[in-house]
This record gives structure tokens, C-alpha cells and sequence, in this order.
């Protein structure tokens, strides 16, 4: 985990974001980043500005965010209940410690429903050409929420570490993604349905008389 922190100061050319947005299941990933970004300040490899690590959670299992929005030290286990499969952790195993880095960088936790899930895997898909699963859509959405609430002002430096493929979880998706096409596996396939879709968009694109 701590190698996400890592590549993400050196892919920024060697400074720290001023704001992180990381999923939790368990809590780990969350504490490992913030690990990572102390280590490298240490080592004099990125200066030591400022941070915040926000924490993003589904509805359906939020332990951790659940807790840090009632001010608590500590977490209620929950039976989890979202499509978010990959982050149903009710007792996260490093919840408590991912309360306190939160707390000690003056974070925020933040959860989303099902719906919102969705929706941030479709934003992301649409703006970005990636296509994530259940998590990546929970970061989304909760940094969607973030910078609607002002805790992520909009001309700060923000990462959203999207950590899994959407070919994992399409039965999440599965009859939210609009219209589909079924083709064998071969290139010439792809390529002939790449070249009719294009068509497609010409003539609706077309003005009419």
C-alpha cells in the first residue's frame, strides 16, 4: 500500500497533494499512504507542506466514516449491506488507526449510497476513459461530496486513488450502463463496431431540415 503514496509524490514531481481521497475497507490503505507521505518528508525527497487524507466509505458499510462524523475515537462494527463488495469489511481491522490519521491531518470521512456508487463510476468512465469498479465509484462519489461542502476547494491539488478494474464488478453496473454491444473476441470485430458507432454519431450529430 505504501508504494500508492510513493508513485503519487513522484508522479506530482515530487510534492504531496494537498488533498488525497482513498477508499476504506479496512482502513489499511488510508493509514499506509499517510505513512508513505511521512516517509518521504523525512527523507527530504518532498517538502513538507501541509495534507489532508480523506477517507471514503459506502453507506451500506461505513464503520469508520460513521464514527468519525459522531466525533468518536472508535468504530461499531456493521453488517455490510452495499454493492461496494470489495470494501464490506464491518470490523475494518485497522479502522481505529485510520480515525486517528484522519484526525491528525484534520481530514474529513465521508460514505455514499449504491446510487451515487454508480454514478461515480459512470463520471469517471465519461470524463476519463476509465472504467472502475464499486471502490473507484465510492472514491468518486465522496469527492464529488467534498468539493460540493467546500472541504476540497476547487483550486487545491486533489487525488482519488481509484484502486480497482470495472471488469470485477459488472454485475454492479449491470442494467445502469445504458445501451451495450455483445461481439466475439477478435479485433476485427471491435474495429468494425468502433467504425459503426461512428457512423452512428455523424448522423445524429448531422444538423436536419
Amino acid at each position: 500500500s505504501k508504494s500508492m503514496g510513493f508513485e503519487i509524490i513522484e508522479q506530482l514531481g515530487w510534492r504531496v497533494p494537498q488533498h488525497t481521497v482513498v477508499c476504506m475497507a479496512s482502513g489499511s490503505l488510508l493509514t499506509k499512504v499517510h505513512k508513505s507521505y511521512q516517509e518521504f518528508i523525512k527523507l527530504g525527497l518532498a517538502p513538507a507542506t501541509p495534507y489532508k487524507i480523506h477517507g471514503a466509505q459506502a453507506t451500506g458499510c461505513s464503520p469508520i466514516s460513521t464514527a468519525h462524523k459522531a466525533g468518536m475515537d472508535f468504530f461499531k462494527p456493521v453488517k455490510p449491506n452495499t454493492i461496494a463488495k470489495s470494501l464490506a469489511i464491518g470490523t475494518p481491522a485497522d479502522g481505529f488507526y485510520a480515525l486517528r490519521v484522519i484526525k491528525e491531518t484534520d481530514s474529513a470521512a465521508e460514505d455514499v449510497s449504491d446510487d451515487e456508487i454508480r454514478d461515480g463510476i459512470r463520471l469517471l468512465a465519461e470524463s476519463e476513459g476509465i472504467f472502475a469498479e464499486t471502490a473507484g465509484g465510492v472514491t468518486v462519489g465522496v469527492a464529488r461530496k467534498l468539493i460540493a461542502r467546500g472541504k476540497i476547494p476547487a483550486d487545491d491539488s486533489v487525488v482519488l486513488c481509484i484502486t480497482g478494474n470495472g471488469l470485477k464488478t459488472l454485475d454492479a453496473v449491470a442494467g445502469h450502463a445504458g445501451r451495450t454491444r455483445e461481439i466475439r473476441p477478435s479485433l476485427r470485430e471491435f474495429e468494425a463496431l468502433l467504425e459503426a458507432e461512428a457512423r452512428l454519431a455523424a448522423s445524429e450529430a448531422a444538423p436536419r431540415c
